[in-house]
């Protein structure tokens, strides 16, 4: 179909974009935050060491990994412990791991050592101080770790299959950063150029504990098989990531940060605009997207689950992906706007997971066009939203209906559209979702269903004169000043809001996560339930030794069938 200039620039609507069934579908991408933290490594040159290596024969101890930037030095204290299989868990409540890590800001003396052994290991249990910006846990995976021990031991590498099967030696539980048990607040580091970008602090943290996974692995095998133990393959090394399980701790953290979630998805569909006004794209550009997205369908056979509702969108995914690549042969340097015809094509003829995949595919060639909008993704939350009480109630309502009309028109006193309620777990301070009906949660409820609340003002609105002001309603209404701020947040931040029900018994909270996971550039979904997921990260990255000599920007698409 013929389209003008205007009609390629125009972004993405957000009624169409932020249903949690289109957020649950996201891949990652260029903009994802992996992928820029890399990008900047290897752009300014950074260089890493490792000036501290004091693990046992056991495999007990601890290592500090060093990160040095054109202004900076960071490291990551990392503690090797020795746990016993029955206390081995990746719940929020576990009170021991097989590692323990936190990223120092410069490079620790030995009474910063000395103060952190008696605080990393104990996580939420001991504190930190503002020198350190993340604290982190991971636990061995028990499928994988002792196969690869007992492989470089007798001098053999691991078997390809149950690397691929597994994709990480040990996955991390939590990653915590941002002020949380005495740790460096975001905005005491927010103004240095290497953590502009969302979650940098805690990509380099995992980054670098990839790094320490692996030594410590080759290490372990070194003290059991002595002479004939061999270190890993390097091409086997780097398919190995780092695994995270995520419970519904993270969930709500789209809900809670309205801006910030703005200025994400309003990157990506700027970056995918700024490529479907691209008029022609060149002879090595469609190679480049011809080369990934073989890869992709290569990739797809090697992504398994047992999650039913998942295992049917990776099908139904596979073949989509092989009806995309049967369309994109037919782009030449010759066809108009090819990849807004793809991507028009594909709403029609693709599943949402082939839908974004594609948004995220098309961006790959046009690293020049897009990456800048990485610097675009952060928000200052220093300056508290303050309610524009001059608005007229009339203009409130308004907005109340362009934004929350889908919610306006839901019958809120079903009991399957309030079946659901957020609150807070007492013993670790974590978001959890509850049955309403069924449980005695309802007074402790968190304010996370904003589709609700809308409803709710638009109808204590309703008797209220236009020409009165924002200030004067919320006087005698104070109970509305939450969703008065949010819808006033929305009206400025079009992307800001999940234009769902988030407390509907059919409710899937794993959309969340996925969408957050995508950012961060997660790959491998793999839900345990609709409340959890098992991920990978880093998985086919380069090591940090591996940065100033043979980068790869699109590691992330891994050349399945490469000999070893």
């Amino acid at each position: 179909m013929p389209l003008c200039e205007t009609d390629l620039r125009q972004l993405r609507a957000p009624d169409k974009v932020m249903k949690l069934s289109r957020l649950g579908s996201i891949h990652q991408s260029r903009l994802s935050f992996m992928r820029i933290l890399l990008r900047r490594l290897q752009n300014e040159n950074w260089q890493f060491d490792r000036p501290v290596f004091e693990i046992d024969a056991c495999g007990v101890g601890y290592a500090v990994y060093s990160a040095r930037g054109p202004e900076r030095t960071y490291s990551l204290v990392a503690f090797s412990h020795d746990l016993p299989e029955e206390k081995r868990s990746d719940r929020v409540i576990a009170d021991a791991w097989d590692a323990t890590f936190t990223l120092f800001d410069g490079v620790p003396s030995s009474q910063d050592i000395e103060r952190l052994v008696r605080n990393v290991p104990l996580q939420e249990a001991g504190r930190i101080s503002q020198k350190e910006l993340s604290l982190s846990r991971a636990n061995r995976s028990a499928r994988l770790w002792e196969h690869v021990v007992d492989a470089l031991a007798k001098g053999e590498q691991p078997d390809i299959q149950k690397i691929e099967a597994v994709g990480y030696l040990m996955r991390t539980t939590a990653v915590y950063g941002s002020g949380k048990f005495g740790a460096a607040d975001r905005e005491m580091i927010a103004d240095r150029p290497e953590f502009q970008s969302p979650f940098q602090v805690e990509m380099l943290s995992v980054f670098l504990t990839r790094a320490f996974v692996r030594d410590l692995v080759e290490h372990v095998a070194k003290m059991k098989g002595g002479e004939n133990a061999v270190k890993l393959n390097p091409q086997i090394a780097q398919r190995i990531g780092i695994g995270n399980s995520t419970g519904l701790g993270m969930a709500p953290f789209l809900l809670n940060h309205p801006v910030l979630f703005n200025n994400w998805i309003a990157a990506r569909e700027q970056a995918a605009a700024r490529v479907c006004a691209v008029q022609h794209a060149t002879r090595s550009e469609i190679k480049l997207f011809s080369e990934l997205l073989e890869r992709s369908i290569l990739s797809a056979e090697h992504w398994t689950t047992e999650h039913r509702t998942q295992a049917e969108k990776i099908a139904v995914f596979k073949k989509d992906l092989k009806c995309l690549q049967q369309l994109a042969d037919s782009i030449d340097e010759t066809t108009e706007y090819p990849w807004s015809r793809l991507c028009t094509w594909s709403e029609q003829e693709l599943a949402l997971e082939g839908q974004e995949f594609l948004i995220s595919l098309i961006l790959e060639p046009y690293g020049a066009l897009v990456d800048d909008l990485a610097s675009t993704m952060a928000a200052d939350n220093t300056p508290t939203f303050r309610i524009a009480g001059a608005m007229p109630l009339g203009d409130l309502r308004t907005v109340l209906e362009q934004v929350y009309g889908w919610a306006l028109n839901i019958d809120w006193d079903a009991h399957h559209n309030k079946a659901r309620a957020w609150y807070v777990s007492e013993e670790k301070l974590e978001p959890r979702l509850g049955e309403r009906f069924k449980e005695p949660i309802e007074e402790y409820e968190q304010p996370l269903a904003p589709g609700r609340d809308a409803a709710a003002l638009y109808r204590a609105l309703s008797h209220w004169p236009s020409d009165k002001n924002t200030a004067q309603f919320l006087l005698r209404h104070p109970e509305y000043r939450h969703i008065v701020r949010r819808v006033q947040i929305v009206n400025q931040a079009s992307y800001a809001e999940i234009r769902d029900n988030t407390i509907a018994s059919d409710v899937l909270p794993i959309d969340m996560l996925r969408c957050k996971l995508a950012f961060f550039g997660a790959v491998q979904f793999d839900p345990r339930s609709d409340r959890w997921v098992r991920i990978n990260m880093y998985a086919n990255a380069p090591y940090p030794e591996d940065l100033s000599t043979h980068f790869d920007d699109f590691w992330v698409y891994p050349a399945f069938g490469r000999e070893i």
